[in-house]
């Protein structure tokens, strides 16, 4: 098990980039959570086995149809295991 955290700039906001997220990480059986941010990214955590959260990774890179993704900052980080599914929070 491995876990990241990552924040994604762009145009991510009022472009169903959370709902879209959240559908690719429970199709991939990544548990986490994503939200909006005041300063207009989106942050999320994630975890699950390091194939499926390196594909993760490369979908954030693209993004829901109708976002633009400037940049992903992303950091590897501790597995906490307390998720069990992949949630939206406001």
């Amino acid at each position: 098990m491995k876990a990241f955290k990552a924040t994604v700039v762009g145009k991510v906001q009022g472009v169903w980039f959370r709902d879209s997220t959240r559908k690719e990480a429970i199709k991939l059986n990544v548990v986490g959570w994503v939200k909006n941010m005041p300063d207009g990214t989106v942050y999320l955590e994630a975890e699950g086995e390091e194939e499926q959260l390196n594909q993760l990774k490369k979908w954030l890179h693209v993004g829901s149809h109708y976002s633009r993704v400037d940049d992903v900052d992303i950091e590897w980080i501790e597995p906490t295991g307390s998720y069990s599914t992949f949630e939206m929070r406001f």
